[in-house]
């Protein structure tokens, strides 16, 4: 009776345990499948955690995530960006697929025993799937970023009564570049939706050839200066000019061109057609000729010179060579020394046959500024390039070394005045200043020409004065000086 009682027990104790079983199964199985109609633990789209969630929630987070703007800094703007503004889309449904495969796509029994033994399933990173277009992205940047909060460089300007510029103010430009590359991490990032953008600055401007003109009339107008003065500028490296006239304080047209007396300005062209016919190379006695020409301004060598390109008709030689580079009112017409003749008499050029200015110009040796600093440009121009008008006048009789020998000479002129008087100690200025007492015994034409080498830049100036009355050498001294002075300052703004 007691056996059989036990085994009723017992078999009860089993029955009781295998709906146990059995319910604690399906319990389990229910409690597993409602689980696997979510994202597994650990699994991550685009960054962004999604266990426990179902598709509609994921992708409603995943929206969330990456529809939101990104913070951007540029200087001290503070601004944000709507992602879809710059084409940033998102392909959600590639990325609920793929995770989607990777929830549903392994056993379902495997995973079962794994959820019973509470075994962690490996994480899983579903990578972000998403597009930019990167041309609207940068059209964004031009015109939203880039033409609100860029700062262009603010040029030098003239400093009012002086010689000098005020300095300008560096610029900044957006770094269009890299700021294409952090907002399309910063887009593709879940949490890093911050960024700053760096910029590139800009150097100060230097000063426009407009005012640089500004203020050079202005110094002649408020000089003591009441003559006629022409002026002529050319940046070497840009070939600008700045070229005008003032009489009396009034700015006179330079169309035609002014004719000045060249006085000693005229040994330029000289040398020029010297080295033109006769070459380059150079006896000992030729060299000392020359450079009396030059370092003493020697008129009796200068005669040498002419005799040398023609026992006779030199200044006429000078005169062709002038014109064969277009240079029409540039011309000597006889020797230096008291008496000459006239060889070419009652020579009538654009620039002495205007009626409406008159300077008393030199019947044997006459220029304007324009085409002395033109001739100067050309010869530094053969020099840097082995081209310009010269060599193309006369070719297989210039080279660089004809050009280069004609400016070694041009500084030997050590005058200290003038042009060379404008610029600071050492600089190297090739130059050939001229004066000249007239018939009437008064000095009535000053003039300087020369090539200012500068850290900031090589240029051409050319100053021609007259006075009817008396040119004063204490007034027009002063005025070539701060003339020079404003042009250099022009170039070398950051070291004026």
């Amino acid at each position: 009776m007691r056996n059989r009682n036990t085994n009723t027990i017992l078999r009860g104790v089993s029955i009781l345990f295998l709906i146990g079983a059995f319910v604690l199964t399906v319990v389990s199985l229910i409690a597993y499948s409602r689980q696997r109609t979510g994202y597994p633990a650990g699994m991550t789209i685009a960054g962004v955690p999604v266990d426990g969630l179902v598709p509609a929630e994921a992708s409603q987070r995943l929206l969330e995530v990456y529809t939101s703007p990104i913070e951007i800094h540029y200087g001290e703007a503070v601004f944000h960006i709507d992602p879809g503004a710059v084409g940033f889309t998102v392909d959600i449904d590639t990325m609920l697929a793929a995770a989607d495969l990777s929830r549903t796509g392994g056993s379902f029994w495997s995973g079962f025993w794994d959820y019973l033994w509470n075994r962690t399933p490996p994480s899983t990173e579903i990578p972000l799937s998403a597009s930019i277009s990167e041309e609207r992205l940068r059209e964004f940047l031009q015109n939203e970023i880039s033409s609100r909060y860029d700062t262009p460089p603010a040029p030098a300007q003239p400093l009012p009564g002086g010689t000098s510029f005020l300095p300008g103010a560096p610029g900044q430009t957006l770094d269009l570049d890299r700021a294409v590359l952090i907002i399309t991490t910063a887009l593709r990032s879940p949490s890093d939706r911050s960024v700053a953008l760096t910029f590139n600055q800009t150097t100060a401007a230097r000063p426009t050839a407009d005012n640089l003109a500004i203020l050079l009339k202005q110094i002649v107008t408020v000089s003591d200066f009441d003559g006629l003065l022409g002026f002529y500028m050319m940046d070497l490296q840009t070939g600008q000019e700045i070229h005008f006239a003032i009489n009396n304080k009034q700015e006179v047209t330079v169309e035609p061109d002014i004719a000045f007396t060249a006085s000693s300005t005229i040994k330029l062209p000289i040398l020029t057609s010297y080295l033109i016919n006769r070459g380059t190379e150079l006896d000992a006695q030729t060299v000392d000729v020359i450079t009396r020409v030059f370092q003493i301004s020697d008129n009796s060598a200068t005669d040498l010179i002419l005799e040398r390109i023609d026992p006779s008709n030199g200044p006429v030689i000078v005169t062709q060579n002038m014109e064969a580079i277009g240079l029409t009112s540039t011309y000597i017409s006889g020797m230096f020394f008291l008496g000459a003749p006239n060889l070419i008499p009652n020579k009538v050029t654009p620039g002495n046959a205007r009626a409406d200015i008159f300077t008393d110009p030199d019947p044997y040796s006459q220029t304007t500024a324009s085409e002395m600093g033109v001739l100067l440009a050309d010869i530094y121009q053969c020099v840097q390039t082995g081209g310009g008008a010269l060599i193309a006048a006369f070719p297989g009789r210039v080279t660089p070394a004809t050009c280069q020998a004609i400016i070694d000479f041009l500084a030997l002129d050590k005058f200290g005045a003038l042009i060379q008087a404008g610029v600071p100690d050492g600089t190297l200025v090739p130059h050939k200043h001229g004066f000249v007492l007239s018939r009437d015994g008064v000095m009535h034409d000053i003039s300087d020409v020369g090539i200012v080498y500068s850290p900031g830049g090589n240029f051409v100036l050319s100053i021609y004065t007259y006075h009817p009355v008396q040119n004063v050498w204490d007034v027009t001294n002063p005025l070539f000086v701060n003339l020079t002075q404003a042009v250099y300052n022009y170039f070398n703004v950051a070291s004026q």
